[in-house]
């Protein structure tokens, strides 16, 4: 059982310095992973600032030694696959071996797509979504691989170094449950992280609710990896009563989160962060 600290890319957070010190101090605290938002606007009503989370995150390797990092989750549909790539496997072989990879449709739609004249529409970015991680998945196994897809072309090539992790960097799937595709599409890969349609955090029953279901359809061998994020107050035996519900149904990881709505300061995350996770 792994605990992490989850916040997001903007408002008091936009700016580097400040994740990669709360990055330091959660690794100091006992923290096992740290992970981050991936936006580049998320509201176009109210400007503020927003950093960029993988110029974020090769500071946090930079600046740590243990812990885990990535950023939940990375639309795929408004990325270039094999850029992308490129940029995972520099930071795994930077980190040692530490990058989690998070992928799903993105949100909002018109802040995050429509308003720079990308698509949309679910549906297409489901489909760029899948031929994404087949690419990485692909250019990622540093063997020969070429695709040929809806939206995306690949000719043969070879991409090296490989990431330090093999076969690959874990990859976790966002879904809404109870949407189904998500959590097909999760099966296939190395992890899922959940919430309710709307963004509310799932209850164990509905974990294990997921996790039934995503068993129904996984066909790879391997860890798998359930993810839920929410909130535990400080003290460590008052969070685990929180978190052993979900552990005894399946759960792997319990990202504490930071939003606009709870603790969005600095300064309460970081003492969120020193009083450690919610372990007994």
């Amino acid at each position: 059982m792994r605990y992490g600290f989850f916040l997001p890319n903007f408002g008091p957070f936009g700016d580097p310095r400040v994740l990669v010190d709360l990055a330091v101090e959660a690794e100091r605290s006992g923290w096992d992973g740290f992970f981050i938002w991936d936006h580049i606007l998320f509201d176009d009503g109210s400007p503020q600032a927003v950093v960029d989370p993988w110029v974020t995150l090769t500071a946090v390797a930079g600046a740590t030694s243990r812990i885990r990092f990535g950023a939940l989750m990375t639309p795929l549909a408004r990325r270039r696959p094999w850029v992308l790539a490129r940029e995972t496997a520099s930071l795994d072989v930077l980190s040692g071996g530490r990058l989690v990879f998070g992928a799903g449709l993105g949100f909002p739609p018109h802040a995050e797509f429509g308003l720079f004249g990308e698509e949309p529409d679910d549906r297409v970015r489901a489909e760029k979504l899948d031929e994404g991680l087949a690419i990485l998945d692909g250019l990622w196994s540093g063997a020969d691989f070429e695709f040929s897809g809806v939206h995306h072309q690949v000719g043969r090539t070879r991409f090296l170094p490989a990431p330090t992790q093999r076969p690959r960097p874990p990859v976790w799937i966002a879904g809404w449950w109870p949407h189904r595709r998500p959590f097909r599409r999760a099966a296939r890969w190395d992890g899922v992280f959940p919430e309710l349609v709307g963004g509310a955090i799932p209850t164990p029953e509905d974990l294990a609710a997921m996790l039934s279901y995503v068993g129904e359809h996984r066909e790879a061998a391997g860890r798998f990896d359930a993810v839920i994020n929410g909130y535990t107050p400080v003290g460590g035996a008052a969070g685990a009563e929180i978190v052993e519900p979900y552990i005894e149904r399946g759960l792997t990881w319990w990202l504490e989160r930071i939003e606009p709505a709870r603790m969005f300061s600095v300064e309460e995350a970081r003492e969120r962060i020193r009083s450690g996770p919610p372990r007994r």
